[in-house]
């Protein structure tokens, strides 16, 4: 384990977890990488009103940042009434947990966008003048019209830039489908998006797509979730805003170097989401290529690195990897690493050793495949293959119990019944709510740590 520290970001460590022993011939290495940084500030939490001068001073911690709130004001949000009016509240929430001086603007989402405050092209500075204003600019949101996603995140890509921020935000609730746009449209909107700001996505009550509020988040390096019952919206909104108020630093890769003969197979984020980050590298020099993973504050993350190196014979050993957390160098020189770890391979004759999988790799990999089994089960039961879905849910169940996920094995109770979780015996219900299945496919890629 390497780690080293730079003024005005956390300090970062990375642990390599992996069974380094390959058979002779072997060419498959896997480790699990985790990353861990410290002084970024997420583990307090700001109050929503700031009440005295130690909460002010709290205010004034953090990096420089932006945030884009994108509101949905199509029709759809009039049914009930008390949608919108509980998404207002949730902005208000939001807008009270900036911290003072952070930039900030509302965005009102149709089949267009439109600024709602402070409007002119620009974004206001928080503090107790510009939130109270703001949230009286809330009162004028009014339901009607379609809905394109991707002209909010467009506006909000260029209001946002009009900052020298070292944190780009956005906070996107939708209750519907983006009828009003092609997919073709979206997935331009979040190519175009990504790498310039984060984004946490939100769907309220069960009438919107699950795929493209998650595609959203994945493009843009946020967060997923449900909200069903719109009544709870200011609580998750801020939460939301605190954990961004708690970010230090921004556009944080994930350097790997392999030495010649020695492809990268795949990176994916496993804690605390799996997310695959495969086909996301940038070249960063020789053998070199960068895997983005968004802001950090005070968290830590696992990834699994798999590579293939070339056939040895037993006794010998070599570099399979070197694993780094970089920043990009303001003025273009090459990024001092911020730490790194080290991936080893090593043949032995030793079957026992060869045939060992390291417990941390194990556990990922189920973690990963139980994601899957999800996804193809939901999208079996819909599709009608009851058959199919009761095959992967039943894994499913069986992944959850193996691995002491015990919140995605209540989810999976409320889709099927499980008549014995040990192998994966479960039964259909015949009859599941809408919030359920949907709660069940956002949450899917949440996973738990191996156990110690």
């Amino acid at each position: 384990m390497a780690n080293f520290s730079k003024s005005n970001v956390p300090r970062f460590s990375v642990e390599v977890y992996q069974n380094e022993f390959l058979p002779e011939g072997g060419r498959d290495v896997s480790a699990i990488v985790t990353v861990t940084a410290t002084g970024g500030g997420t583990t307090g939490r700001l109050p929503l009103v700031s009440v005295g001068p130690r909460d002010a001073a709290a205010r004034q911690r953090g990096a420089s940042a932006a945030v884009a709130v994108m509101v949905d004001c199509s029709g759809s949000m009039d049914y009930p009434p008390t949608k919108l009016r509980h998404a207002r509240e949730a902005t208000a929430a939001a807008i009270d947990t900036l911290r003072d001086g952070v930039a900030f603007t509302v965005i009102a989402g149709t089949h267009k966008a439109a600024e709602v405050y402070p409007g002119g092209g620009r974004l206001a500075r928080a503090d107790a003048a510009t939130r109270a204003a703001a949230k009286d600019a809330l009162r004028a949101l009014r339901a009607g019209g379609g809905t394109a996603i991707g002209e909010w995140l467009r506006l909000a890509d260029r209001l946002l830039h009009t900052q020298d921020a070292a944190l780009r935000h956005g906070i996107l609730l939708t209750d519907g489908r983006n009828e009003h746009e092609s997919p073709d449209a979206l997935r331009a909107s979040l190519d175009a998006c990504a790498g310039r700001f984060t984004c946490d996505a939100r769907g309220v009550g069960t009438d919107w797509e699950v795929k493209e509020v998650t595609a959203i988040a994945s493009a843009l390096l946020g967060t997923a979730d449900i909200v069903a019952n719109p009544s709870e919206l200011a609580e998750d909104f801020q939460r939301m805003m605190e954990s961004a108020m708690g970010k230090e630093v921004a556009d944080v890769a994930l350097r790997i170097w392999t030495p010649l003969g020695t492809d990268v197979t795949f990176v994916k984020q496993v804690a605390p989401t799996v997310e695959d980050l495969t086909q996301r590298r940038a070249d960063a020099g020789p053998r070199s290529g960068d895997y983005p993973t968004g802001s950090w504050g005070d968290e830590s993350r696992d990834y699994h690195v798999a590579v293939r190196v070339p056939a040895a014979d037993v006794g010998q050993e070599m570099l399979a990897a070197r694993v780094a957390l970089v920043l990009p160098s303001p003025d273009g020189t090459p990024p001092r690493p911020l730490a790194q770890g080290l991936v080893r391979a090593v043949w032995t004759a030793d079957l026992a050793a060869s045939t060992s999988m390291n417990p941390q790799v194990a556990h990922y990999t189920g973690q990963a495949e139980l994601a899957q089994v999800i996804q193809q089960g939901l999208d079996a039961r819909k599709s009608g293959d009851w058959d199919g879905a009761t095959a992967k849910l039943g894994r499913a169940v069986q992944l959850a119990a193996a691995s002491g996920n015990a919140e995605t094995a209540k989810l999976l109770s409320k889709v099927v019944d499980v008549v014995d979780a040990v192998t994966g015996t479960v039964r259909l219900k015949a009859k599941v709510a809408d919030a359920d299945e949907m709660t069940l496919e956002t949450r899917s890629t949440k996973t738990v740590r191996v156990k110690k």
